[in-house]
């Protein structure tokens, strides 16, 4: 039984309304997916809301409704903007979820019975904001505690934690044993330097009387767990692991045939949640090393140079985006105008360049000429003509080159570079018109096969970028097969593109290609 490809997101924090700095991490989840289904694979992506804790509570309390009902508003919010983006899971992690709370009861369990959680009282200084006590590490130069902290109090608590420390020595042997446990590479070297720092223990636990809004303790019912065990294990609750199994390789099939994954997170949760904590965890309940995540920590999307944040005031509404300007725009704009693992700084402006330039005037100018010389020339008849093909297969374009770079690109996460090989070799086709002028070789008897060479040439061209744009764009790719009439019984469906089927030679001699319909229309922003 062929391998799934697992892929997951950070789960979205339900205190705060979806904004571009989601958007870009969905569609890039969603992006991966359609990329390794086009190349015949099976893919598992899941995603979904973590929806316990403290903000959540208090979030709440001051809406002046129950956890569970404003929890319930915000993820509607998420899916809407999933489903407004064209992003396509197959599995919604919801930490509610009677499923979830058995598999993070059942490790809690687990690790308490094997003398792994403790019970203790720690006193210190306290972050409301960041729900977490504070060391002197995160003291200023000025002694004081910065403004990312927000509210910060003195606090004397009883509560559970984690042996952390006790599998340093573990992390960094697998760290230094696995060059692509982190990708970019340069946040494998961050996360070493962080793991070599690591001391103390990891507190899982909130006393119920502050904070009743999340999964119960097991073995105390006091107390209720805090984030680490319930938000991370999301990723293996809803893949099918069973907590009740110690034995890794006697869960179940489902799981075993999905696991391990690559995890898509934001760079600011690879320290300490997911480069530390959650492999640890991991290994703390038997997984062993060849069935730990591989971890993908994407850049941020800046506004002026600045991270954007509700508290700041600068976030970028991904919804009014895709509504001015369409989901596709949006997707395209975001896998292309950055590059993998470092920051961007979003510009509107920039949005509409890309898209009018790479797509309104590239590849749906060609299209649009294609189509109408087609229609124009020879009623739409496509003439693939073996004699020629020597001659017109190389002409503009090396697509069997083009196509290995694609998938070289794609294969190391270089969307920009990925996305370059469609549009760049469209338009070389719009310079070929230019040079090829067919509507000159159509007044020319002589030169018939000639025009039946380019114009098979161009439409065959555009199938083959429809297949390579497929994973970003997903309607400009069906709206390219549906003119060219193309694959019309699969019309709508993601099998209609293969990546074994991006060759040349795959229109038949006597297609009959449809008539054009803007597919890309430029942008015009008025002054």
């Amino acid at each position: 039984m062929p391998k799934t490809f697992f892929i997951t997101t950070a789960i979205d924090y339900t205190n705060s309304a979806p904004h571009i700095g989601h958007a870009y991490e969905k569609v890039l989840a969603d992006v991966i997916a359609r990329y390794h289904r086009l190349k015949g694979e099976k893919v598992f992506f899941l995603t979904g809301v973590d929806q316990h804790g403290q903000k959540v509570q208090q979030s709440a309390a001051k809406a002046g409704v129950a956890p569970a009902e404003f929890v319930k508003g915000i993820t509607e919010k998420f899916v809407d903007l999933w489903k407004e983006l064209d992003v396509q899971y197959d599995a919604w992690a919801a930490t509610t979820d009677p499923l979830h709370k058995k598999c993070v009861q059942g490790i809690l369990q687990r690790l308490s019975d094997e003398g792994q959680i403790y019970k203790d009282k720690q006193a210190g200084y306290y972050s409301i904001r960041q729900e977490q006590f504070l060391t002197d590490k995160e003291r200023g130069s000025d002694g004081e505690f910065g403004r990312e902290w927000g509210e910060v109090e003195f606090r004397e608590e009883e509560n559970y934690y984690f042996k952390l420390s006790q599998h340093k020595e573990w992390l960094l042997r697998y760290i230094d044993k696995r060059k692509d446990a982190v990708i970019p590479d340069f946040r494998q070297t961050e996360l070493r330097n962080a793991v070599e720092r690591l001391s103390g223990d990891l507190c899982i636990s909130r006393p119920k009387s502050r904070l009743d809004w999340g999964i119960e303790l097991p073995f105390d019912k006091d107390f209720v767990n805090y984030v680490w065990f319930d938000a991370l294990t999301n990723y293996i609750s809803f893949a099918g692991y069973d907590s009740s199994i110690k034995e890794y390789e006697k869960q179940p099939q489902e799981f075993l045939d999905r696991w391990p994954a690559l995890q898509i997170i934001g760079k600011d949760i690879l320290i300490p949640a997911h480069g530390i904590y959650w492999l640890i965890m991991l290994h703390a309940i038997g997984f062993p090393d060849k069935a730990m995540p591989q971890l993908l920590a994407h850049g941020w999307w800046n506004l002026g140079g600045a991270k954007m944040s509700k508290s700041a005031g600068n976030i970028i509404d991904a919804f009014v985006l895709a509504d001015k300007y369409g989901a596709e725009a949006l997707r395209y704009y975001l896998m292309s105008d950055i590059a993998m693992g470092k920051d961007a700084d979003f510009l509107e402006e920039r949005l509409v360049d890309r898209y009018n330039s790479d797509l309104a005037n590239s590849v749906g100018n060609l299209l649009n000429r294609t189509l109408n010389m087609a229609q124009q020339f020879r009623s739409g008849r496509l003439a693939n003509l073996n004699r020629h093909r020597e001659r017109f297969d190389t002409e503009p374009v090396h697509w069997g080159k083009g196509v290995a770079v694609y998938i070289d690109s794609l294969d190391s996460l270089a969307f920009n570079a990925a996305l370059d090989v469609p549009t760049g070799c469209a338009g070389l086709c719009n310079q070929f018109i230019e040079a090829m002028k067919p509507w000159t070789l159509a007044k020319e008897s002589a030169e018939t096969k000639t025009l039946d060479g380019v114009l098979y040439t161009l439409a065959e061209s555009l199938r083959i970028i429809a297949i390579l744009i497929s994973p970003v764009l997903p309607k400009g790719a069906h709206g390219i097969f549906d003119q060219l009439n193309w694959k019309m019984e699969l019309s709508g469906k993601e099998e209609r593109f293969r990546l074994d089927d991006a060759k040349w030679g795959g229109l038949p001699d006597g297609h009959v290609v449809g008539k054009p319909v803007p597919l890309f229309p430029r942008i015009e922003i008025s002054d």
